[in-house]
């Protein structure tokens, strides 16, 4: 089955599809969004629904950094040698369609599973092209022995030549353009004056621009600049085996192909997703009665629309008149629009929706002139209701825009009511606009076609563009051209033209109108109360939030009070060191002195966490993501959310979808009995092996240090955990040259990569 192309233009579909493809992750992505159309398998339409579902509330899909690869393999498969770039660039992609998968298969909730099947294991590929290559994708020395062996060659070598050139500088010295040692056409050689060439031995490798200078290879380095060359080729020749072998790889991966096809599909369902929220948009229900019931149905591609409620059922077809600009065209449209995204797997722009799987959106919408066909605008109209009446049946929606006009308005409304009675015969659902007058006295009488009309302010002479159903539509031209100062007379002899039926009519309409009026009035009041109330409850907020924030200020000023408190304690501290000189008391005193600081530290409280200030991750973070099952360090901050390095991929997260990652704790050895510490005496240490610098100046820091080792050696306490931090790594080079060059220091070392790793040294304290 496939829509009719006209029908999706005139419904503004491409520019949906538009909006899709611009919100992908990849060009795999986007190439399937603009490529998106409509189906009329009901089974295909709920899974991707399902697949948004989970995609918005189950696994937040990330595909950036995936590129398109399938050029890159299919080179590779004509048995071409890719560069390291190009593998670099095919690694990462198929590396990042794997985490993808991984994430799936721990947060999704099933529909995507099944998607992500589709995702191969290129594991072996991405390891051995990481291990061959750097990040700027050129072959690491490691790659092979060979390569190993020859680069460690090379080095040397060009040592030994430019050794001797150097010399030999000396020797030239007189014959020189310049003293220095170049290179020209891959060989170490020497710039001589143009003049004095013949004074030297060698062999002239190339000239400058201006003839002044001749470069000259020195006889005494010819034979090492030819082992030089010699060595770059045989490591040229390594590079390319390298590359051929990982280009193989790539080529011999028949997982490839489907991993792309599928990474396009996944960042497809991401991008309905993204869309959805953007949009503000619903999951629609399926439903297999041919009813239609859309609530607050607005069209997605206005700014600002007009939310209004459609139904189709028992009304097959609903008739909407009214005056021009009043928005009969965009109701069509808006109900069009939200049938193609349905059958396309998407939300619709409603805050809820019933709709049936329709195999065919029949429409005949706008002006067409074909200048080629030698067809008018009704001829043009008249081909496209041909194609309507012929396709027409209950699995179809029928969309007609200005039935019967552009002919004679007797001829056009006998013609249309033909057409209407024929879509009835035919079981057919839809909606229709016209400005015919007889087509609304045939819609109250006609069961299956009911009336409707657009919103009109006869005052301000400007649509409402809110859709009321049941009452057909006025066409306010005579009341226009009263506000517009049209003569009385004209007015009168116009409204007798019309005749009796037509004014009864306009009366009618009338009446319903300023009682539809009187409700809206009463709606309005009953909202005005609401508004108060919310007005209200809006001031009590307001007063809460007044208390709220005294509160914390209170809390602020006995937190301060209580630092003070914790400040003296530190001071008495430092006092009771400086008492601690003789070598047989410390023991003791240094035990009370630690005893001392942990009372302190116990009585000062917990700092203050509010809510604006209270979010501990920074740039420089390391957080547990747990969609994706991995580690990573946060690289930049954008309100709610993060960007991420998980390995070789950069991904964006929500704060609420990442847990701090909390540097584990060692604890050290420690000695369980009772210690002697002076005279006889039995003391329990009370010393804590783990030191927080971090955030401290590095004066202070030191200081810290300083004591914290004291305090263990004196306590025989070890080993010290110091925790600095990475940062810069300023702090932690200081506090190592401080420890390098303290007696009481046996050793130290950064802790294991799991416990801290370079933000953490172990000191190992003498005994």
């Amino acid at each position: 089955m496939s829509f009719d192309a006209r029908a999706l233009s005139a419904l503004d579909f491409p520019r949906v599809l538009s909006a899709l493809a611009e919100r992908s992750a990849t060009t795999l992505g986007a190439e399937r969004a603009r490529a998106l159309r409509p189906s009329d398998d009901a089974g295909r339409i709920a899974r991707e629904l399902d697949e948004v579902e989970d995609a918005l509330f189950g696994v937040s899909l990330s595909l950036g950094g995936i590129q398109d690869i399938r050029e890159l393999h299919a080179r590779a498969a004509e048995g071409r040698v890719l560069s390291g770039s190009e593998l670099l660039s095919a690694a990462y992609s198929l590396d990042g369609a794997m985490t993808v998968k991984r994430a799936i298969g721990v947060n999704s909730r099933g529909p995507l599973r099944e998607v992500a099947v589709g995702l191969g294991d290129h594991s072996e590929l991405v390891r051995r092209v990481l291990g061959a290559l750097d990040r700027d994708g050129a072959v690491r020395d490691d790659a092979s022995p060979r390569l190993r062996d020859l680069r460690k060659r090379i080095e040397p070598l060009r040592g030994r030549i430019r050794e001797r050139l150097t010399a030999t500088l000396e020797k030239w010295s007189d014959l020189l353009q310049e003293h220095i040692v170049t290179i020209r056409r891959d060989r170490y050689v020497l710039p001589v004056q143009a003049s004095r060439v013949g004074q030297v031995q060698g062999i002239i490798v190339d000239a400058s621009a201006t003839g002044q200078t001749y470069f000259v290879e020195p006889a005494a380095v010819t034979q090492l600049n030819n082992e030089l060359t010699r060595l770059i080729l045989d490591e040229e020749a390594e590079v390319r085996r390298i590359l051929t072998e990982l280009s193989g790889l790539l080529a011999g991966d028949a997982d490839v192909p489907m991993t792309l096809v599928t990474v396009g599909e996944l960042d497809l369902i991401a991008s309905k997703a993204r869309l959805a929220r953007d949009w503000r948009l619903n999951r629609p229900e399926q439903v297999a009665d041919g009813r239609y019931d859309l609530r607050e149905v607005r069209h997605p591609l206005i700014e600002n629309p007009v939310a209004n409620d459609l139904a189709l059922g028992e009304t097959k077809l609903l008739l909407i008149t009214g005056p021009n600009m009043g928005g009969k065209t965009a109701t069509i449209k808006t109900l069009g629009l939200a049938v193609l995204m349905h059958q396309c797997g998407m939300y619709v722009a409603a805050a809820s929706a019933r709709l049936p799987v329709v195999r065919d959106v029949l429409v005949d919408i706008g002006d067409e002139q074909s200048i080629e066909a030698s067809l008018s605008t009704f001829a043009s109209h008249l081909k496209h209701l041909r194609y309507v009446l012929r396709h027409a049946a209950p699995d179809t929606l029928v969309l007609v825009d200005e039935l019967g006009s552009g002919t004679d308005p007797n001829e056009g409304a006998a013609l249309a009511q033909a057409l209407i009675e024929c879509l009835l015969t035919q079981d057919a659902r839809g909606v229709i606009t016209s400005h015919l007058s007889p087509l609304k006295l045939f819609a109250l009488e006609t069961p299956g076609l009911k009336n409707a009309s657009m919103g009109f302010d006869v005052e301000t002479l400007a649509p409402t563009y809110v859709l009321q159903v049941g009452q057909p539509g006025r066409s306010f031209a005579l009341a226009i051209a009263q506000r517009m100062g049209l003569p009385a007379d004209v007015l009168r002899r116009a409204e007798d033209l019309l005749g009796p039926d037509a004014g009864l009519m306009e009366r009618m309409l009338e009446g319903l109108e300023r009682e539809r009026e009187d409700l809206r009035a009463q709606l309005e009041g009953t909202a005005a109360a609401r508004r108060d109330a919310e007005a209200e409850l809006g001031r009590v907020r307001q007063e809460r939030e007044t208390l709220e924030a005294r509160r914390n200020e209170m809390l602020a000023e006995a937190s301060q009070k209580a630092e003070s408190l914790y400040a003296d304690a530190i001071e008495r501290v430092r006092t009771l060191r400086a008492r601690a000189q003789e070598d047989s008391a410390r023991p003791r005193v240094m035990q009370e002195l630690r005893e001392l600081r942990v009372s302190a530290q116990k009585a000062r409280p917990a700092p203050i966490v509010r809510e604006e200030r209270g979010d501990p991750i920074r740039v420089g973070s390391r957080v547990d993501v747990p969609a994706y099952n991995a580690t990573g360090q946060v690289l930049e901050l954008r309100g709610d959310d993060l960007v991420v390095q998980l390995g070789v991929m950069k991904v964006g997260v929500k704060r609420r979808d990442v847990r701090l990652k909390q540097e584990p704790k060692v604890t050290a050895p420690r000695t369980r009995g009772p210690r002697t510490a002076f005279a006889g005496a039995v003391a329990t240490s009370t010393f804590q092996n783990e030191l927080q610098l971090r955030g401290m100046g590095v004066e202070e820091a030191v200081e810290e240090l300083r004591t914290a080792v004291l305090e263990a050696h004196a306590l025989k306490e070890s080993p010290l955990r110091v925790v600095h931090g990475k940062g810069q790594g300023v702090l932690r080079r200081l506090l190592r040259e401080y420890l390098k060059g303290d007696k009481r220091v046996e050793s130290f070392h950064d802790a294991e990569a799991n416990q801290g790793g370079h933000g953490v040294t172990i000191v190992n304290i003498r005994r």
